[in-house]
C-alpha cells in the first residue's frame, strides 16, 4: 500500500453507466437538521438525484442501505445542484436543481421512522422556471447586497445571463462578444459576476450594470426572455490568461479581501478583486477539478487540485504541501463535515465513483520487542567515558574546531587568466576618458570526482570591474567530467578598484545531501586598468619601501610598462590608470629602497602592492628565501583621515537629501489632494496658485531625486577609494611593525568589514566598534580598559573624531609593542617595549623573584618615594641598576610602571626624570652630543 494513498473512509458506486460532471456534487445541511452535519447531494445526467448521509461502522466500509437518504428520478438530465436560501419568506435551505430547460427548487424534509428501517426523506417542489434557452450552468448569491435570501443567475449556451429573484424572473442580458459559455461565479464582496469568455479572458461584470442596462425595445417579460435583445454591456475589468478555464471559485476567509481562483487547462491562477494576479502556478499534470477550502495561516489559502493521473494535490498558495493517490479521476471535489468528522474530502468521478477520504498515513501496529535487560557496570562506563573525552580532547587539539577535510574533494576548481587582451573588447561601448577599455578572458574549469547535480558557479570581482556573466549552473551527471566556462572582465568607471583579485565560488551538494562550497581565487593583470605613463618628478603623496636586497630593474618587474633601453637598470617608471590619475615608481641606485608617489593618496595602493608581490616572486625564482620589506616612515594617517571625512560627509549629505525629498513628496501629495478637491467641487472656485505650487514642487522633487542619485554615485566611488586607502594603511602598518600574516588578517577584518555601505550599517560605526574591541582586549594597557563595555547598537556617529582618535591610539599601541591576537589570553596586558635602552616592564618584572620583590618593597620603597619627592633620583637609579632614559619617556610611562611595580618604584623614575631635567638644563648641548635625540 502506498504511503501517500488517500485513506478510504466511505465509498460507493452510483448507478450503472451514469455520467457526472463538476456541477453534479454538493455538500450542505439540505434537510435543515441544525446539527452541523452535511449531506452529500449528487445529480447525474441520467436524471437521478441522490442524497447520502454516510455512517460507516468502521473506516473503509462501503455504503449501507441506510446511508442513502433519498433517491428520485427527475427524468431530465441534472446539470448542477446547489443549496441556498431560494424560497421567499423563509431563511431555510432549499435545493436548486438545474436542468437543460428548467430550474426547479425543492425542499428536503425527513420524518422520524417508527420501524427499524430508519427515517424517511422526501422532496417537495416549491417552484420551477421553464427556460426558453438551453442552460449551461448557474451561480447564486446575494445579488445587489440583498439580505436573508439568495438569487440565482443562469448562463445559457448562447451567452445570456438570466437572473431570478426566487419565484420571479428579473431580467436577462447578453454578454458582449459571447461565443461559448464558460464557468460562472459570483463575488459578493464586489457584487460582480466573474466568467471566462471564449476569448480566453477572465471578465467581471457588475450586477448594478447588468440591472440598469435597459433593453432596446420594451416587450413583455416572456418575449424579453426569448429574445434577450439587451444593449451591449460594459465589462468592469478583464485579464487575458491565454487558455480556457475549467472552473472558477471565489473565496473570502477574512473580511479584508477575497480571492478569485481560476483553474485553467495548464495553469492555476489566483486573482485579486480588481483582476490583478496575486500568484499563478504552472501545473505538471492536466487538472480535472479544484477547490480552495481553507486558510491555515494568515494571508495563504489551501487548495485541492485533482488531475487526470488520479492524484489529489494540496497547495498552500503555490507550494505543494501534500499529494495523495485516488482510485479514480475526480471531476468534482468538496470538503465537508460528515458524521462529526470535519474536513472529509468528497470526490466524484465521471462514471459515478463517490468516495469520502482523508489524508495522512496509517499508524504502524508493529511494536519493537523488548531487549534483554542486563546489569550496568558503572565503573566500566565511567572509565569508557573518560577515555572518550580524552580522545575528543586530543582530536580537538590536533585539528582544531573544524573537521579535517577529505584527501580528495568531490569537485576541483581552477581559474586561468589569459595573458593577452581580447582581440575585440567585450566592454559594450565603454570609454573611460579618452581611453578605450580593454577586456581580458578568464576561464574557470570544473572537474568532478563523483556525480553532482546543480552545481552553481558564482564569480565576483571588485567594482568598478564588471563581468560579462557572473552566474553559471552545471549538471555533472557522471563522474570524471570536465566543464569549462569563459567570461570577460573589464573596467566600467573612471576610478580604480581596491583589488585586482577575483573569486570564483562553487556551491553544490554531495551525493549524501550535504551542501559544500569550494572557491578559487584568480588575479587579474595590472595592465587591465593601467597603461604606461610619463613619470612625474613631483607629487603630493610619497611612500618609501625598504628592502634587504639590492634593487631590481623595474623593467624586469614590470615588463610591458617601459621601453627597452640600453641600460637594463631602469630605475624610473610611470603608470597611468584608465581615467587619468598617474603614479610614479622609482628605484634607488645606491640604497635598497623604492619610492612610490602620486597626486592622490589612494592611487598608491595598487602599485605598492603590485611592487611587493612582484619583488617576492622575483626573489623566489632566484632561490632567495630571506627577502623582506619594511616601512620606516610615519604612517600617513592624516591623508587617510581626509578620505574618511569625505566619505562620512557624503553619507550625511545623503541622509539630508533623502529627508528633504521625503518632505517634498509629502508636500506634493498634499497639493494634489487639494487640487483634486477643487476640481471635484460642483461650484468652480479659484485655484489660488495651487497649480503653480504643484509645478514648482514637482520640479523640486525631480531635482532632489537627481541629487540623491548623484550623491549615491559619489558615495560609492568614495567608498571604493576609502577601501583602497585602507588596504594601503594596513600594508604600511604590517611592514612598519613586521606583523605576521595572522595579525594582518585581524587588521583587515577590523578595517574592511563591509563590501558596501547600507542604510542600516555604515563603514565608520562598524570600524569604530571593531577597533574599540581591539583596544579593549588584546591592545589594552590595564585591567580598567578591559572592564569597559561597548554599546551593543551601532548608530551613525555625529562626526569622525572618535574613530580617528581610536585609529591613532591603535597605531600608538602597536608602536609600543602591542600584539594582535584573538586567542583566549588576548585579554592579558601586552608586553610594551620602551624606546631607548630601558628594560620592558613585564620582562624586568619577570627577572625578579617573589622573595626579592618583597625585600625590595620593604627596603628600597620608602627611600625611593622620598627621593622622588626631593628630585634626587640619580643615586637610587644607580642602586637599582636601571639604565637611563629620557625624562619625557619616564614621565609618560610612570603610571604604567606604577601599575606593574608598585607606587614606590614609580617614584624612582619620576625622581630620575626630574634629576635628568635639572642636569639637561645645566648642560644644554650635552644631550645632542650623547645621542639622545
Amino acid at each position: 500500500m502506498s504511503l501517500f494513498k488517500a485513506r478510504d473512509w466511505w465509498s460507493t458506486v452510483l448507478g450503472e453507466k451514469e455520467e457526472f460532471d463538476q456541477g453534479c456534487l454538493c455538500l450542505a445541511d439540505v434537510d435543515n437538521s441544525g446539527n452541523g452535519q452535511d449531506k452529500i447531494i449528487v445529480g447525474s445526467f441520467m436524471g437521478y438525484l441522490r442524497i447520502f448521509n454516510p455512517h460507516p461502522v468502521k473506516t473503509g466500509d462501503g455504503a449501507q442501505a441506510e446511508d442513502l437518504l433519498l433517491e428520485v428520478h427527475l427524468r431530465d438530465p441534472i446539470l448542477q445542484v446547489e443549496v441556498g436560501k431560494f424560497v421567499s419568506g423563509t431563511e431555510m435551505l432549499h435545493l436548486a436543481v438545474l436542468h437543460s430547460r428548467k430550474l426547479c427548487v425543492y425542499s428536503v424534509s425527513g420524518t422520524l421512522g417508527n420501524v427499524e428501517h430508519g427515517n424517511q426523506y422526501q422532496i417537495k417542489l416549491m417552484y420551477e422556471h421553464n427556460l426558453q434557452r438551453t442552460a449551461c450552468n448557474m451561480t447564486y448569491g446575494t445579488f445587489g447586497d440583498v439580505k436573508g435570501r439568495d438569487l440565482i443567475c443562469i448562463q445559457s449556451m448562447d451567452g445570456m445571463l438570466m437572473v431570478f429573484e426566487q419565484e420571479s424572473y428579473a431580467f436577462g442580458r447578453f454578454l458582449p462578444g459571447s461565443l461559448l459559455p464558460g464557468p460562472l461565479a459570483y463575488s459578493s464582496r464586489t457584487d460582480s459576476f466573474i466568467t471566462v469568455s471564449s476569448c480566453r479572458q477572465v471578465e467581471s461584470y457588475k450586477y448594478q450594470v447588468l440591472a440598469f442596462a435597459t433593453d432596446a425595445d420594451k416587450r413583455q417579460e416572456t418575449e424579453q426572455q426569448k429574445l434577450g435583445s439587451g444593449k451591449r454591456l460594459v465589462v468592469d475589468w478583464t485579464l487575458n490568461i491565454g487558455e480556457q478555464a475549467l472552473d472558477i471559485c471565489i473565496v473570502s476567509f477574512n473580511q479584508s479581501a477575497s480571492s478569485i481562483f481560476v483553474l485553467g487547462e495548464r495553469n492555476f491562477f489566483c486573482l485579486k478583486d480588481n483582476g490583478q494576479i496575486r500568484f499563478m502556478k504552472k501545473l505538471d499534470c492536466s487538472p480535472s477539478s479544484f477547490l480552495p477550502y481553507c486558510s491555515v495561516s494568515e494571508g495563504t489559502i489551501n487548495t485541492l487540485i485533482g488531475n487526470h493521473n488520479k492524484m489529489l494535490h494540496i497547495y498552500q498558495d503555490v507550494t505543494l504541501k501534500w499529494a495523495t493517490q485516488l482510485s479514480h479521476i475526480p471531476v468534482a471535489v468538496r470538503v465537508g463535515c460528515l458524521h462529526d468528522l470535519k474536513g472529509v474530502i468528497v470526490t466524484l468521478s465521471d462514471d459515478g465513483h463517490l468516495q469520502c477520504s482523508y489524508l495522512g498515513t496509517d499508524p504502524s501496529l508493529f511494536q519493537a520487542p523488548k531487549v534483554e535487560s542486563r546489569e550496568l557496570n558503572y565503573e566500566e562506563l565511567d572509565k569508557e567515558l573518560k577515555e572518550l573525552q580524552k580522545l575528543i580532547k586530543d582530536v580537538n587539539k590536533s585539528q582544531g574546531v573544524w573537521p579535517m577535510t577529505e584527501k580528495e574533494d568531490d569537485l576541483k576548481v581552477s581559474a586561468l587568466v589569459s595573458s593577452n587582451f581580447d582581440s575585440v573588447s567585450q566592454a559594450p561601448d565603454v570609454e573611460v576618458g579618452t581611453d578605450l577599455v580593454p577586456s581580458v578572458t578568464v576561464k574557470v574549469t570544473l572537474q568532478n570526482r563523483v556525480a553532482l547535480q546543480k552545481a552553481k558557479l558564482s564569480v565576483y570581482v571588485q567594482p568598478p570591474l564588471v563581468l560579462t556573466c557572473d552566474q553559471f549552473t552545471f549538471e555533472f551527471m557522471a563522474p570524471e567530467m570536465t566543464k569549462t566556462v569563459a567570461f570577460s572582465v573589464y573596467l566600467k568607471g573612471s576610478y580604480t578598484p581596491p583589488e585586482l583579485e577575483g573569486n570564483a565560488v562553487v556551491s553544490y551538494s554531495r551525493p549524501t545531501g550535504i551542501p559544500r562550497v569550494i572557491q578559487c581565487k584568480f588575479r587579474l593583470p595590472l595592465k587591465l586598468i593601467c597603461l604606461p605613463g610619463q613619470p612625474s618628478k613631483t607629487a603630493s603623496h610619497k611612500l618609501t619601501i625598504d628592502t634587504n636586497k639590492s634593487p631590481v630593474s623595474l623593467l624586469s618587474l614590470f615588463p610591458g610598462f617601459a621601453n627597452q633601453s640600453e641600460d637594463d637598470q631602469v630605475n624610473v617608471m610611470g603608470f597611468r590608470f584608465l581615467g587619468g590619475s598617474r603614479v610614479t615608481l622609482l628605484a634607488s641606485k645606491t640604497s635598497q629602497r623604492y619610492r612610490i608617489q602620486s597626486e592622490q593618496f589612494e592611487d598608491l595602493w595598487l602599485i605598492t602592492n603590485e611592487l611587493i608581490i612582484r619583488l617576492k616572486e622575483y626573489f623566489e625564482k632566484q632561490g632567495i628565501k630571506d627577502f623582506s620589506c619594511s616601512f620606516s616612515g610615519s604612517v600617513p594617517l592624516q591623508e587617510y583621515f581626509e578620505l574618511i571625512d569625505h566619505h562620512f560627509e557624503l553619507r550625511i549629505n545623503g541622509e539630508k537629501l533623502e529627508e528633504l525629498l521625503s518632505e517634498r513628496a509629502v508636500q506634493f501629495r498634499a497639493i494634489q489632494r487639494r487640487l483634486l478637491t477643487r476640481f471635484k467641487d460642483k461650484t468652480p472656485a479659484p485655484l489660488q496658485h495651487l497649480d503653480t505650487l504643484l509645478d514648482g514642487t514637482y520640479k523640486q522633487v525631480i531635482a532632489l531625486a537627481d541629487a540623491v542619485e548623484e550623491n549615491q554615485d559619489n558615495l560609492f566611488q568614495a567608498f571604493i577609494r576609502l577601501r583602497s586607502a585602507t588596504h594601503l594603511v594596513i600594508l604600511l602598518i604590517g611592514l612598519w611593525q613586521k606583523l605576521s600574516a595572522d595579525q594582518v588578517a585581524i587588521l583587515e577584518a577590523a578595517f574592511l568589514p563591509l563590501q558596501q555601505d547600507t542604510q542600516e550599517l555604515g563603514w565608520e560605526e562598524t570600524v569604530d566598534a571593531a577597533v574599540s574591541h581591539l583596544l579593549k582586549t588584546c591592545l589594552s594597557k590595564s585591567s580598567k580598559e578591559q572592564a569597559l563595555t561597548l554599546g551593543s547598537q551601532l548608530d551613525v556617529p555625529k562626526d569622525t573624531s572618535r574613530l580617528k582618535k581610536h585609529i591613532t591610539l591603535l597605531c600608538d599601541r602597536l608602536a609600543k609593542g602591542g600584539r594582535l591576537c584573538l586567542s583566549t589570553d588576548a585579554a592579558a596586558p601586552p608586553t610594551m617595549v620602551m624606546p631607548g635602552d630601558a628594560l620592558p616592564t613585564k620582562r624586568w618584572y619577570g627577572l625578579v623573584t617573589a622573595h626579592q620583590m618583597e625585600a625590595w618593597r620593604a627596603n628600597v620603597g620608602p627611600t625611593a618615594r622620598q627621593a622622588g619627592q626631593d628630585g634626587q633620583g640619580k643615586r637610587l637609579k644607580d642602586n637599582t641598576g636601571c639604565s637611563r632614559a629620557s625624562s619625557e619617556i619616564l614621565l609618560m610611562w610612570s603610571d604604567e610602571w606604577e601599575v606593574v611595580m608598585g607606587p614606590a618604584f614609580s617614584c624612582i623614575f619620576i625622581g630620575a626624570a626630574r634629576f635628568r631635567g635639572q642636569k639637561e638644563a645645566k648642560n644644554g648641548g650635552e644631550r645632542k652630543q650623547r645621542g639622545f635625540d
